[in-house]
């Protein structure tokens, strides 16, 4: 039988036949069948983010416009209070710099809160349902993605008003975006866990992304940063990604080596602690919702 064949929630694959996960003791299981079955299971992991998606009506033409006007809105807000804030001074390009960091930084964000959310909020498919766990977190984090797919449209209009550069350092974007979407799958999986044991993590969570996204370079530059901040401010995992991400798009440049290398730190740290804890504790998940 075909290795690529996709298995329904049910267990059973395109062929008929039947793959049964089996769930693990407290601990790390056998990575590699996990991984497999996790991987069989790709087309349900669509299915499902698909299926949140138009549970919130985002399958309407209303919907898909919230997709668009939300963070378009959110943007401008902020826009508005640093050039209030600063006297002016801040012009189109810094918009653009804005709108760019904010949509990107609202995808790692919306991962990691709804990710918080997708084990308790999962329990009656957890109690009826023998899958992968770590199931329930990567679907959050494709939802976000799928909401973030939207903004690239509000923000390509934005860079061509604005006149951006365009070479082949726009190439870099790939990487950095995938770098991102790996770290907050990681930071997604560590909350899920965590919110098993901590219910009253998805309450802080809003307290906590907002002072994130003020000590992210979002509504400031990276070279704004007084010297004797960076240090505490770089410790942010959003501060190279964010960073690298302007100086490909916004500056028309290169990306540092020290962003990227920063960058690609975070995100593989951060996924093979989050895997590990959630794997680890998911046999635990049943008997504590």
């Amino acid at each position: 039988m075909s290795t690529v064949a996709r298995t329904r929630a049910d267990g059973r694959d395109d062929y008929g036949e039947w793959h049964v996960y089996e769930p693990h003791k407290v601990g790390l299981p056998p990575l590699g069948p996990y991984f497999r079955a996790l991987l069989r299971r790709r087309q349900f992991l669509w299915e499902l983010a698909r299926t949140t998606l138009r549970a919130q009506h985002f399958n309407t033409t209303l919907g898909q416009l919230w997709l668009i006007l939300n963070p378009v809105m959110l943007g401008l807000v902020y826009f508005t209070l640093v050039y209030i804030i600063r006297g002016g001074g801040r012009g189109p390009v810094f918009l653009a710099h804005l709108m760019l960091c904010l949509f990107t930084f609202r995808l790692v964000s919306n991962s990691v809160s709804q990710g918080a959310r997708s084990v308790v909020g999962g329990g009656k498919l957890l109690l009826n349902t023998a899958f992968p766990r770590l199931l329930l977190p990567l679907e959050s984090v494709l939802e976000a993605f799928l909401r973030f797919l939207p903004t690239l449209l509000v923000f390509a209009v934005v860079d061509a008003i604005v006149g951006l550069p365009v070479g082949p350092e726009l190439l870099w974007v790939i990487p950095i975006l995938a770098l991102m979407i790996v770290f907050g799958a990681g930071a997604a999986m560590f909350a899920a866990t965590a919110q098993v044991y901590f219910r009253d993590l998805t309450n802080f969570l809003p307290y906590f992304t907002r002072i994130w996204l003020y000590t992210s370079p979002i509504l400031f530059y990276v070279e704004d940063i007084p010297e004797r901040l960076r240090p505490i401010l770089a410790a942010n995992p959003m501060y190279p990604m964010l960073g690298a991400l302007n100086d490909v798009v916004v500056e028309g440049k290169n990306p540092p080596a020290t962003f990227m290398l920063g960058s690609l730190a975070w995100a593989v740290g951060t996924v093979v602690v989050g895997a590990a804890f959630f794997i680890s504790r998911e046999r635990e998940f049943a008997i504590r919702l």
